[in-house]
């Protein structure tokens, strides 16, 4: 009988360990889709700026993951996922990693090791911060960017993580549902890349009647085209990060449980296809787009719906997912000509589809209804109130979603116009405009993103 009973104690061990096991690697190899979409934002962005600052772009794109691996490691995710203070922050046990006994907390929500979740934070911490690239792209100093991407990463970006994600953030305690970063990842990184082109101001162009460098927005409402050079490579770019996205939400639920990451990544797969066809059909339909299906638009439609899909893709119905996409599609067109009307000036799309829709998102997640999964990690979700009726808890549902938006976006809002501040006061945020005519491939990297081929008019 005593042989039996440590038999059984002994293969429930092994189980044990072996699901550890396959839920840690089902984590990194999502982990490392996660990182392959820096190649995704590096063509997209490459693709949809000009040929003569396309070297820049992929500079940027390179050392934006390398500053995040330094500035998380060292201090981002010890703010971020450490046992709380009161809600807000997390403490400072976890520095460089050294101690985990600071995470006890965190760690007794994930079934896989720390360093495999830290892993998964960063590239998600990456992402946030190479958002900010593409809004400000073709005019910002290569080191302005970079102390603004670190400042990011080691302290804003984990802190209003902490608040949602970390076991005891005062905005999980009451019940705000963020399941993969509609609001953490992606409106955290549009609001940083929002206030960044603001204060940029929009791109130059060499006025012919008299030779000087003048915003590409007139003063008559119209402004001066600048084409993507490479569609391309832009839509490669698309599909590198529709392929990385389903490590993206697949993996946020830090296990290999079959039949939930079935649905997470069809939620998210319908989401995406949807809003990609809506764009399409949308910009056929208007006259501002010549009435014809826009390439460009086709594939921030695409990535429209990814982020508006990231918070609730585990907790929607199909459904749902198909209309998430659906109003996604509209809103990145729209949000483009609005942005555009305001002269705030995005070479790539990047404010509308990550802030625009990760605000979206993270409002559709009162379609998830009373979801079981989403009751099991957010206990406190008024969805999840089985004493109040359907109407109500959608009500009060919206209500903690929205004030976690405002909160979030204005905390993003104050330290990223601080950051971005500080940074052109003391060393300058913008090149010169020489630099901006003869393109900074040349006039800061030295090489040329396609030597050998000459463009006869620029």
């Amino acid at each position: 009988m005593w042989a039996q009973a440590a038999l059984g104690e002994t293969t429930s061990n092994d189980s044990g360990e072996q699901l550890k096991k396959i839920n840690t690697i089902w984590v990194l190899l999502a982990a490392f889709l996660v990182f392959f979409m820096n190649a995704g934002f590096g063509m997209l962005e490459a693709g949809f700026c000009r040929y003569k600052n396309a070297a820049n772009i992929l500079t940027k794109n390179l050392l934006v993951f390398s500053i995040a691996t330094l500035a998380f490691w060292v201090l981002g995710f010890t703010l971020m996922m450490d046992d709380s203070f009161l809600g807000v922050i997390g403490g400072l046990k976890g520095l460089f990693l050294l101690n985990e006994q600071g995470f006890s907390e965190y760690k007794k929500e994930i079934t896989i090791p720390l360093k495999a979740a830290f892993l998964f934070q960063l590239v998600f911490a990456g992402t946030a911060a190479t958002i900010v690239s593409g809004a400000v792209a073709e005019r910002i100093k290569l080191k302005a960017f970079l102390w603004f991407s670190f400042f990011l990463v080691a302290l804003y970006y984990p802190i209003t993580g902490h608040w949602v994600w970390a076991p005891d953030g005062w905005l999980k305690q009451r019940g705000f549902v963020d399941f993969a970063g509609s609001t953490v990842v992606h409106a955290v990184g549009g609001m940083a890349a929002l206030v960044g082109a603001w204060l940029l101001g929009p791109r130059k162009y060499r006025r012919e009647e008299d030779g000087k460098m003048v915003s590409r927005y007139k003063d008559d409402g119209t402004r001066v085209p600048i084409r993507p050079h490479n569609l391309s490579m832009a839509t490669l770019g698309c599909f590198i990060l529709w392929l990385g996205w389903f490590g993206f939400n697949g993996g946020s639920l830090l296990k290999a449980d079959a039949e939930q990451i079935s649905h997470i990544l069809l939620t998210t797969n319908i989401a995406a296809a949807t809003a990609g066809l809506t764009a399409a059909f949308t910009t056929s339909r208007l006259k501002y787009f010549n009435n014809k299906p826009e390439l460009s638009m086709i594939i921030n439609g695409v990535l429209g719906g990814l982020v508006s899909i990231t918070a609730s893709s585990a907790y929607v119905q199909l459904w749902a997912a198909l209309f998430i996409g659906m109003v996604a599609g509209r809103l990145v067109v729209f949000l483009v000509y609005l942005f555009n009307l305001w002269k705030i000036d995005d070479p790539v799309g990047a404010i509308s589809v990550h802030l625009g829709c990760g605000i979206w998102g993270t409002l559709a997640v009162v379609l998830s209804n009373q979801n079981k999964l989403l009751c099991d990690q957010i206990i406190n979700a008024p969805l999840c109130n089985s004493e109040s009726l359907g109407v109500i808890k959608i009500f009060q549902q919206l209500g903690i979603q929205v004030l976690g938006l405002f909160v979030v976006l204005l905390f993003t809002l104050a330290f990223s116009w601080v950051t971005w501040s500080i940074l052109k006061a003391r060393i300058g945020i913008r090149v010169s405009d020489e630099d901006e005519l003869k393109g900074l491939d040349r006039q800061l990297h030295g090489v040329d993103a396609y030597q050998g081929f000459e463009k006869r008019k620029v």
